[in-house]
């Protein structure tokens, strides 16, 4: 089993921009390049967990969320940044659209489900990892999930990185 970094999406890797969809809205944080790269040389499995609602609220597609995911996860390894998986909850209580809509997804953070299904899918060892959130709902999914957490304040990944016990 390997420990993994679990990293939300918006606001940590990428600047949150208010429901980032379309590829001009991905504009990668401060440090994020070097943060992933040092998580990747230390052997960590590096994984996305992200409450996607703009799909629920009917501002994006599934596919259009998908294809910016991807986008993300290759500008990234064009610079030696490596991201294993992506796991994004679309599912939200007030959707537009019914196919996503559920009162209390068990993927939708601060529930666990993405990071619980992220460690069986890839055999990550729990108690060694370790999530970085920029909210409260991040850190409860982590506490839920038996997982470290640290809140993001915002500004440079890198140099908060440098920071953690890893």
């Amino acid at each position: 089993m390997t420990p993994a970094v679990f990293l939300d999406r918006d606001g940590v890797l990428i600047e949150d921009v208010g429901y980032p969809h379309r590829d001009e809205d991905l504009r990668l944080m401060p440090g994020a390049v070097e943060a992933v790269r040092r998580w990747n040389d230390r052997g960590l499995v590096t994984v996305v967990v992200t409450n996607q609602s703009g799909v629920a609220r009917g501002l994006f597609s599934l596919e259009r969320m998908e294809a910016f995911n991807a986008l993300m996860v290759a500008r990234l390894a064009d610079q030696g940044a490596r991201i294993d998986a992506v796991y994004a909850c679309p599912f939200h209580g007030e959707a537009v659209d019914d196919r996503y809509r559920h009162p209390d997804h068990p993927d939708r953070k601060p529930n666990p489900g993405m990071i619980l299904r992220a460690a069986r899918d890839l055999d990550l060892d729990l108690p060694r990892s370790f999530l970085i959130g920029d909210r409260d709902s991040d850190l409860e999914a982590a506490r839920r999930a038996g997982v470290a957490g640290h809140l993001f304040p915002g500004g440079d990944l890198a140099a908060f990185a440098a920071t953690l016990p890893i």
